[in-house]
């Protein structure tokens, strides 16, 4: 959620960190700050919100130095505040911090015994005052090394010292940290993505590890102090500069968009010629798979539930899923015959990071569905399977969505006629539909007048509901999450059929309902369910396909009609209305669309 980008040169690196920080703006913040070693002391710069604010304030500082960290902040402990806001500095010492301390509170009780005096309200200045103390006793490599051992919890951390001029030290429990080389300067960051601007050469730090970075040199070290060896990885040397062009929002650029990586997705995986699926690197015998466990959190968890359709009508495994969160915590009674597979768009989500590590220890088969194959849970799954999407920099998902179900559907195809499940005619003919699915999601796009329009009455709402059956349903939750993510309005998704088990007094006069009803097998029920809330006053909003047979249903307040296609592909036409409603709803009160408050586009902590 955080993010850091530390760099050691033998030049000014102001510039290059705020450009660097502008590049981790995309996950979510609230405050920012740099630090800096320059003629022998450290100095700092931090304010409460964004990055932008952050550069007016050097600009009146006139920070210089060749050696900094640098921060933004999603507040975990302590409000978002300029005191709060990150580097944490003593005399001696500047960190920088994603994840969370758990034992911050015992341990802050201890130094304040030894006479440390806090500033703010986080966990994070305990390591500052945690390093200063031990530091008396000890060499820099031993400070670490114990200072590491103290604290319990996840962290990726970002250290300068003011007796050691020359050098940043990073260290990974559970938070992701990258390293970049460069000529006479070297680079920390959250992610490969911050630094990719400077360079395309990273190694990544595995959970325990720490690093000593000079402008000439980078040393690895595990948890009890031995160096290590670090594969260097070469990037793709694509420095695209993605930028919104002529698109108000990212996020409006990114719905725009997906009719494109939609189509590149789909010529990564499909064979045209031979009308094939190219997935011949499954490393398992499909006949030792008998289950799939699908793991998600928030938007990928929607397109897992969405995949298990697709799974259970495609192939006879038992099918599962379970939100990252919940699944780290129980008692799981792993299988050896099971697939678990992991989806997330950043590839660090913390929740879905720590159940594949889970499943990792108990030597289980693991796939992971990620935008980003640098990530951590990338690196640690046997099998990855990119959406190939590009950059995403909206906090609310929407090109990833549709790239998650697509990877999901298309696996979900391969496997089914692996298992001799689905016959070679309708296997090829599936295979074929997929090629019309760029151009019918751009054809839906066109709706965009009329989403427009109905817009207006989810503006002032108390909340709403959204309804689906089927293959629906998981598309109706991720409508009703993205109306939350973007115009901080109350709305549900519900199982069409539940409505008369409670939340149907919920319903008074004048609430707007989405009803998600494609011309599909539950289309008669959906609409049944649908009168039931229009006779309690709800203004019903019905999301359908395109047919030759009139709507039978009365007072419908109003209707989009997406393209035509085959049942288990119109759940990503039906997608695109939702994302566009819950933009431009949150268009009309003047959100903050692309950062909507208190979220985070990589959720790196519990």
């Amino acid at each position: 959620m955080c993010g850091i980008v530390g760099i050691t040169s033998n030049k000014q690196v102001i510039s290059p960190i705020i450009n660097s920080l502008r590049k981790l703006e995309y996950r979510g913040y609230d405050s920012a700050g740099i630090a800096t070693l320059n003629q022998g002391f450290i100095n700092e710069v931090k304010c409460e919100g964004r990055v932008n604010a952050l550069e007016k304030n050097l600009l009146k500082s006139k920070l210089e130095g060749t050696v900094g960290i640098g921060h933004v902040r999603w507040a975990t402990h302590g409000a978002p505040s300029t005191i709060n806001a990150h580097p944490h500095s003593s005399e001696k010492v500047s960190v920088v911090h994603n994840g969370i301390i758990e034992n911050s509170t015992i341990l802050k009780k201890f130094l304040i015994k030894k006479g440390h005096k806090f500033k703010s309200q986080t966990d994070t200045e305990v390591i500052v005052h945690l390093i200063t103390e031990y530091l008396k006793k000890n060499d820099l490599k031993k400070t670490i090394i114990k200072v590491l051992k103290k604290l319990h919890g996840s962290f990726a951390l970002g250290i300068i010292f003011k007796d050691y001029p020359d050098m940043i030290v990073g260290a990974r429990r559970g938070s992701p940290l990258a390293v970049g080389y460069g000529p006479n300067e070297n680079y920390l960051g959250s992610d490969s993505y911050a630094l990719k601007t400077m360079t395309n050469k990273i190694s990544y730090l595995n959970d325990g590890e720490f690093c000593i970075l000079k402008n000439n040199s980078v040393e690895f070290f595990n948890d009890i102090g031995n160096k290590i060896n670090k594969k260097i990885l070469e990037l793709s040397e694509n420095n695209e500069n993605y930028d919104k062009g002529d698109f108000k929002h990212f996020m409006a650029k990114e719905i725009e968009e997906q009719p494109v990586t939609i189509k590149n997705c789909v010529k990564e995986y499909v064979d045209k010629i031979n009308n094939d699926i190219n997935i011949f690197n499954f490393p398992w015998k499909v006949n030792e798979i008998s289950s799939i466990v699908l793991i998600g959190c928030g938007t990928a968890f929607h397109s897992c539930l969405m995949a298990k359709y697709w799974f259970e009508n495609f192939t006879t495994l038992d099918v599962s899923v379970d939100i990252a969160s919940e699944f780290r915590y129980r008692k799981n009674k792993f299988k050896k015959d099971a697939l678990y597979v992991f989806v997330s768009q950043s590839g660090e989500t913390a929740d879905t990071y720590a159940s594949l590590d889970l499943c990792n220890k108990n030597k289980m088969k693991t796939c992971s569905i990620v935008n980003v194959v640098e990530s951590s849970i990338a690196r640690d799954s046997k099998f990855v399977l990119p959406i190939h999407c590009g950059p995403e920099i909206g906090v609310a998902s929407t090109k990833a969505f549709l790239g998650q179900m697509l990877v999901l559907y298309i696996l979900s195809l391969k496997i089914s006629f692996m298992r001799k499940d689905i016959d070679k005619e309708t296997y090829v003919n599936k295979i074929k539909s997929l090629f019309t699915l760029s151009d019918l999601i751009k054809k839906t796009l066109e709706t965009d007048s009329k989403t427009q329009l109905v817009c207006n009455s989810f503006v002032d709402i108390k909340g709403s509901m959204f309804l689906g059956r089927g293959y629906s349903y998981p598309i109706a939750l991720e409508g009703a999450l993205k109306l939350k993510e973007l115009s901080y309005v109350h709305a549900e998704g519900y199982p069409a059929g539940e409505m008369k088990h409670g939340p149907l007094a919920l319903i008074e006069e004048g609430m707007p309902v989405v009803v998600i009803a494609p011309r599909d097998e539950y289309y008669t029920k959906t609409i049944s369910n649908m009168q039931e809330v229009i006779a309690r006053g709800a203004k019903v909003l019905l999301i359908t396909n395109k047919s030759k047979d009139e709507i039978y249903s009365e007072n419908i307040w109003e209707y989009i009609e997406v393209e035509n296609t085959t049942d288990d592909l119109l759940p990503f036409l039906i997608t695109i209305p939702l994302q566009k409603l819950a933009y431009y709803s949150a268009l009309k009160k003047g959100y903050d669309i692309d950062k909507p408050r208190n979220l985070a586009k990589s959720v790196t902590v519990e």
